[in-house]
């Protein structure tokens, strides 16, 4: 049996002596090639769970393995070069051109300049940019165009593994729907393993094949979409009929328009 390509084995965080657990007891497998969405309200656990995958924040208790290896054994600098990591506010650095952005992980790694120049065209073409921005500056892009830069940076050193944290949350409705689709695609395109933090249940639905209910740092539910509608607790089948209840008051909004 292989191993899962993601795992948590009972790993509590808290922020101080006094604080309830951020994360409490949270176990999960996630298989390669998944795309897991973590849903939840504001200090749900959700993003300190998100983060302890990478090693950015260090469980007080538990296992994290990824790919087999438990990451307090991978120095973190290592273990974040197999990860691609993208989060709403995108974080580029203003002083670099795009290509430099884009390029910063595998110019660490010692890749030539050829490469990092045949790396850069071929992330602009994936994330459906022109190949004349690489030399734009970041102050020069849209909020949305940025984002398809913070994902070919993420991709540009070939991870297995995509951590995502509300990536397309600052974006508007038109822009965050087409960036959505358009990562799916590339999921499924590269074979990745994608957990995609979000607040948005709808976005959850569309994109994920899978969605883990957080509540108070516990995981209350976790399953295919459409396996949740018939939880056994009301409130997870009322949060993940929430697409469906926004969609016919917008269907009767629109009839009534229309007479």
């Amino acid at each position: 049996m292989t191993d899962p390509m993601i795992a948590l084995r009972r790993v509590t965080k808290t922020y101080g002596p006094a604080a309830p657990p951020a994360v409490d007891g949270v176990s999960l497998e996630i298989a390669a090639g998944e795309f897991v969405a973590l849903v939840g309200g504001s200090g749900s656990g959700k993003t300190t769970t998100l983060k302890m995958i990478n090693a950015l924040i260090r469980p007080d208790s538990g296992e994290v393995r990824v790919g087999g290896e438990a990451v307090d054994t991978v120095a973190p600098h290592l273990l974040r070069r197999r990860i691609g990591y993208v989060f709403q506010e995108v974080g580029l650095f203003p002083h670099l051109s795009v290509a430099e952005n884009i390029a910063i992980t595998p110019r660490l790694q010692g890749q030539t300049k050829a490469w990092l120049d045949a790396r850069v065209n071929e992330l602009l073409d994936l994330v459906g940019l022109p190949r004349d921005f690489a030399a734009r500056a970041p102050r020069a892009l849209s909020g949305g165009q940025r984002q398809r830069v913070g994902v070919a940076r993420a991709l540009a050193a070939g991870p297995r593994i995509m951590l995502m944290d509300e990536p397309f949350g600052a974006l508007d409705p038109v822009t965050r729907d087409a960036l959505g689709g358009e990562y799916r695609r590339l999921h499924d395109s590269l074979s990745l393993t994608t957990v995609m933090v979000t607040h948005d249940v709808t976005e959850a639905v569309l994109l994920a094949g899978r969605i883990v209910i957080m509540r108070e740092g516990r995981v209350k539910a976790d399953g295919a979409p459409a396996a949740l509608l018939a939880h056994d607790d009301p409130e997870v089948r009322a949060l993940i009929e929430t697409p469906r209840r926004q969609a016919e008051r917008v269907r009767q909004r629109l009839e009534a328009a229309h007479g």
